[in-house]
This record gives C-alpha cells, sequence and structure tokens, in this order.
C-alpha cells in the first residue's frame, strides 16, 4: 500500500509539477486539491507538443489521421478508466457547462407535467442547471434535503421525496466544501424503483480523483468530470453520455451525424492530456497490485487511493506523533463530523473567535495553502444551514505526505492555542 512505502511516495511526487514549490510563492504543501489538483507532467509535456500542431482531424492528410487516432484511443482510454461499454464520451468547455448541457436537453425531453429531482447537497452545477431548466420547461422542482450535519444525502432521502412523474434527477457524488461523498448506487436504486426510465445525471467532478469511477455498475445516463480537479489541466471538460441521452434532441450542426454532441474542432491536445492520466492510474495501480488486466489495475490504484488519503484525513483530524489533531483543539468544529465514513480527502472546518480566512492567510504565510469556502453561491447550501459564514478547507490527495499534515497541525495548534501569529488589523 501507498502508506507503507515510502520510496512508493517519493516515485507518485515526481510524476507530479510543482509538487512541493509554487512558481509564484516558493516551497509550500498544497493543500487546495479541492481546488484543482496538481498536474502530471506528462500532461504539460503533451500540451505543449499539441498545441505546437496546426492540422485538425478530418483532412486528407498524415497529421489528420493521427490526430483522429488520438483521439479515438483517448476516447477507449476514458471507458477502461470509468468503466463503460456503452455510451459516448464528449468534451466540452467545462464539467459545468457539460452538467448543464446534459440536463437542459434532459429537461426539454421530459414530457409535460414531469418532475426534476435534485439534493441541496449540489454544487450549482448540477443543481443551478436543475432549477433553471425545470423553471424553463414548466417541470417542477423537487429539492431533496440533505443532513446538514452529515453533510450527505442518502438513497432514503430521496425515496421520501420520489414519485413516478420524475423524468430528471441529479446527483453530487461528493462534496467540494466538506469531502463527503454520496452512495450513487444506492441513490439511483431508489430513484429507479419509483421511476425506471428516469434520465439521471451525476456530478463526478469532485470524487473523480479520490477513488475509482464505475459507470456499469452506476445504471446512469450521464456523467461529468473536471479534468483540472484529476490530475489534468484546465480548458476542457469531460462527460459520458449514455445512448439513450445521446439519442435525444440537441444542438447539433445542421447535415452532421445525427448522435454529435461535440460542436466545432476539438482540442487533441486536451484528448491525448487526459490519456495520460488514464496511463498514471495503469501505472499506480501496477505498483500497488499484482493484478495484469488494465481494468484491474486501475480498480487498485482507486482502492489504494482512498485508503491512503483515509490515512491522510485520519491523522489530521485525530493527530501524529506528539501533535493533536484537529478534533481535539480548543474550539475547532470539524464540519460533517470528525468520524464521517463517506470523507473523500477533505477536512474542512472552523474555530470559534477567530475567521477562517485569517487562518488561511497564517497557513499561507507558513507554506502551508488551503482555501476559504464562504457562504456564497457555491457553498451557502452547506455553510448557512449550519449558521456558519465561512470555513478553512484542507483538501488533500494521494501525493501529499504525513509530514505536511504534521506541518498543517503544529501551524494549526499555534493559532487555536497560543494566537502568537500576528493578526491583520481591523
Amino acid at each position: 500500500m501507498i502508506q507503507a512505502n515510502p520510496s512508493l511516495i517519493d516515485a507518485i511526487r515526481d510524476r507530479f509539477a510543482h509538487v512541493d514549490s509554487c512558481p509564484f510563492q516558493g516551497p509550500r504543501v498544497y493543500f487546495e486539491n479541492g481546488g484543482g489538483a496538481l498536474t502530471l507532467k506528462t500532461v504539460v509535456e503533451t500540451t505543449a507538443k499539441y498545441a505546437a500542431i496546426p492540422d485538425n482531424q478530418g483532412r486528407d492528410n498524415p497529421a489528420a489521421d493521427a490526430l483522429t487516432g488520438i483521439i479515438e484511443k483517448a476516447k477507449a482510454d476514458l471507458a477502461l478508466l470509468m468503466n463503460s461499454d456503452a455510451g459516448q464520451f464528449i468534451i466540452g468547455e467545462t464539467g459545468t457547462e457539460l452538467l448543464f448541457r446534459m440536463i437542459r436537453n434532459a429537461c426539454l425531453s421530459a414530457s409535460n407535467g414531469s418532475k426534476v429531482i435534485g439534493s441541496s447537497i449540489e454544487h450549482p452545477s448540477s443543481r443551478g442547471a436543475a432549477l433553471h431548466w425545470a423553471e424553463h420547461t414548466g417541470m417542477e422542482y423537487v429539492n431533496v434535503p440533505h443532513d446538514p450535519e452529515g453533510g450527505r444525502v442518502t438513497a432514503k432521502d430521496y425515496a421520501a421525496q420520489m414519485t413516478p412523474d420524475v423524468a430528471v434527477a441529479t446527483i453530487l457524488q461528493a462534496s467540494p466544501v466538506t469531502g463527503i461523498g454520496m452512495d450513487v448506487t444506492s441513490i439511483v436504486k431508489a430513484i429507479r424503483l419509483v421511476s425506471p426510465d428516469c434520465l439521471i445525471i451525476v456530478d463526478g467532478i469532485q470524487h473523480a480523483a479520490h477513488g475509482h469511477m464505475d459507470l456499469a455498475s452506476y445504471d446512469i445516463d450521464g456523467y461529468a468530470i473536471s479534468p483540472y480537479k484529476v490530475f489534468s489541466r484546465h480548458g476542457y471538460g469531460v462527460a459520458w453520455i449514455s445512448d439513450r441521452l445521446t439519442a435525444l434532441r440537441h444542438e447539433a450542426l445542421k447535415g452532421g451525424p445525427v448522435h454529435n454532441w461535440e460542436l466545432g474542432t476539438r482540442d487533441t491536445g486536451a484528448f491525448a492530456a487526459i490519456s495520460d492520466v488514464v496511463i498514471y492510474f495503469d501505472w499506480l495501480g501496477g505498483e500497488v497490485s499484482r493484478e495484469t488486466e488494465p481494468r484491474r489495475r486501475i480498480e487498485a490504484a482507486g482502492k489504494a487511493i482512498k485508503r491512503y488519503e483515509t490515512v491522510l484525513t485520519n491523522a489530521l483530524i485525530n493527530g501524529t506523533g506528539n501533535l493533536p489533531g484537529l478534533r481535539d483543539m480548543d474550539n475547532l468544529t470539524i464540519l460533517s463530523g470528525a468520524d464521517n465514513p463517506g470523507r473523500e480527502g477533505t477536512v474542512s472546518f472552523v474555530v470559534a473567535g477567530i475567521e477562517s480566512p485569517e487562518i488561511v492567510r497564517i497557513l499561507k504565510s507558513q507554506g502551508i495553502r488551503t482555501h476559504t469556502r464562504t457562504a456564497d453561491h457555491y457553498s451557502g447550501n452547506v455553510l448557512t444551514p449550519l449558521n456558519l459564514p465561512d470555513c478553512v478547507r484542507i483538501s488533500m490527495c494521494h501525493y501529499n505526505t504525513i509530514q505536511e499534515v504534521t506541518k498543517a497541525l503544529g501551524v494549526i495548534q499555534e493559532i487555536v492555542s497560543s494566537n502568537s501569529f500576528p493578526r491583520k488589523s481591523a
């Protein structure tokens, strides 16, 4: 396993750009993975390589043929990564844009009097899209309240709100505010038990870097990720759409292929960069298991990542060495509970009497990058029910280390107990 193999941790870290330093700040610990994961060095190289190529697909020349092959390989790699044997993968502007597009077309296809269901835990990428298109299509939006204290929504919660006329459903796989994951498979079963033909769309953006994806087991119609949050780069999103969703009426070029959801020429470098991510998961799976089949190696990598990130979050919560954990620090509250089994690499907290932005500023001054989540349109759905204006988010990934956790705990303990760090004047 990763945690028992220091040389493997070094090998993992060596594959990522800026793993321990920022080109604008200098040495730093990177605990802002929820805002964007570190980028694989191979992705950086691939992006530069394809940015220099002037050719496009669909021409009669060797470059065009090669680019077409790279795109086809990337889509096959995505099917391997997400375990899909049907549907299609498309690339769009962002993960958010793709969620809006899938939800829009699903709502526009619904019959009169239908409903769309979603949860209050969701990021506005899916919730905002569902609310918007419910209003514009005359559908009723059914809200599934989440548990504010536990930070999650369950199949039982969805089941309590389900009726046979629900035609579209949205699900968040993991919260970007607290890092708490939802049981997608059980929620989907609860939905389909009442409305078997419901179009179900999942926001997998926050989850993708923290455990394996398995579309074959989800029984859904749409799934979106943002590659910059799973070791690739900014500038594009990836979605999988089922054959059923593919066939719905959608925007397309007049006279073009009827099942084509992509508009205009796509960036071959984006496709090639996502292949680099799949190659990385395959490599890691080979390091943590004896599996010989690529999909099984990817599954092994996902399990190892989950286990190691649990080691890291447990160390932050419970302490390491002689340092107390967050749960034992005075006036500190961990969002969604210290012992939440749904946690995926992230711990968010508040300290009574100290504003969260101030804690983030002090951590920054000590070379530790974290983030303040505020009760705005992104995070208010989680923070407002808790009567919190903000929180500190520490979001880790499998290239982080216990040593980095130890450094963060030392600084946080000083902030909480001694107030020895200078504060900004009011």
